[in-house]
């Protein structure tokens, strides 16, 4: 393994874990294991399309460690985070003899690891998990802090558990097999960590960015890191900053069908509204908005709303979520990119007027 190899810790007492960034690291997953002392049987949980691509040497590298290992495979996308593949994940594990002692590793993109990971959280009631993920969403984001859920028809994420991995492990080389339109929703949650802790990412993207994922995966992974540690379970309002642009997408990624919209295009029109909400309530620049809007354009993201989706079926999902307390609208907003804050003063009409913004082009 490289010594340019980083690692990153989430500092949560005894159940801090490491986040390792390098290429090639699949290769040696079963000595990575070893290393952050987990042993036991491993169930490798994954989905059709990543299982063709990466699940070969994910079980090699596990055998030459001397690890016994199943595979349990889910039809790749959306569908798959429900209770239904949850109880047949389940049944599965018992059927390859996976105990208390075993390991998940799930390897995938978001889907996938959030479902791994619920599933983990409740097998036996509970046992350790390892995140593998293969997309830029899940690498930035969701396969670090413990956040895991299935869908709801009535919503995304809706029924979920806070279940702390025991390792991440982020190989650069799983980047290479992804298509472009998988890349770019990846760098929707990059540009918002740039808008709520580094605005600097938000200038480094454009030059030459295809040569310097591993550092803008690490930043990201750092600052979210230090944010998980200081709120794991959303109590102070500090981890509820990683949702800016999530109130609306969550609703909009759920009236479009899941699969129409990417998670992380419905999360660039999530952004663009809460940018639009900021210039009228937290007095962000215009010309920050127009930078955003920029930005997300040059990633190939959405900016403007699908004609057909309708306001209403939209703003009845959002009301829906489970980021408002007894009805109370939470909202992300920044008065300035680098930082952001939890505002309690936008309105559903406001909401309702963020969301029309959204059927307009930008100039």
């Amino acid at each position: 393994m490289a010594s340019s190899n980083l690692c990153i810790t989430v500092r949560l007492g005894d159940r801090s874990y490491e986040v390792l960034i390098g290429a090639g690291l699949i290769d040696h997953l079963g000595t990575l294991l070893r290393q952050a002392r987990l042993d036991g049987a491993v169930a490798l949980i994954t989905d059709d399309r990543v299982e063709s691509l990466y699940g070969p040497r994910v079980i090699s590298a596990l055998s030459e460690a001397g690890f016994k290992a199943s595979v349990h495979i889910v039809p790749h996308g959306e569908p798959s985070k429900s209770f239904s593949a949850a109880e047949r994940l389940c049944e599965s594990l018992c059927r390859a003899g996976v105990d208390r002692a075993s390991v998940v590793v799930a390897l995938g993109g978001g889907v996938v690891g959030d479902l791994a990971g619920f599933v983990a959280s409740i097998f036996a009631r509970g046992i350790r998990y390892v995140q593998i993920p293969t997309t830029v969403m899940a690498q930035v984001d969701s396969s670090v802090g413990g956040k895991t859920a299935v869908n709801l028809k009535s919503g995304k994420n809706l029924v979920g558990t806070f279940h702390q991995p025991s390792l991440v492990v982020i190989d650069l080389e799983t980047l290479t097999t992804l298509g472009g339109r998988e890349k770019n929703e990846g760098f929707a949650e990059v540009i918002k960590y740039g808008v709520i802790a580094d605005r600097a990412l938000l200038d480094d993207l454009r030059p030459a960015f295809e040569h310097r994922f591993s550092e803008f995966i690490q930043r990201c992974v750092a600052i979210k890191a230090e944010i998980v540690a200081s709120d794991e379970e959303e109590r102070t309002g500090r981890r509820a900053l990683l949702n800016f642009g999530h109130t609306l997408w969550h609703a909009i990624e759920s009236a479009a069908g899941y699969g129409r919209l990417l998670h992380g295009e419905a999360i660039s029109l999530g952004m663009r509204a809460a940018s639009w909400l900021s210039v009228r309530n937290a007095a962000l620049p215009a010309s920050d908005h127009e930078k955003l809007v920029h930005l997300l354009q040059e990633f190939d993201l959405p900016v403007v709303l699908p004609p057909d989706l309708d306001s209403q079926d939209i703003m009845e999902r959002v009301f829906a979520d489970k980021k408002f307390r007894t009805g109370q609208i939470r909202f992300v907003l920044t008065s300035g990119f680098g930082s952001a804050f939890v505002s309690e003063k936008i309105t559903r009409a406001d909401l309702e007027s963020a969301l029309e913004s959204l059927r307009e082009s930008p100039m």
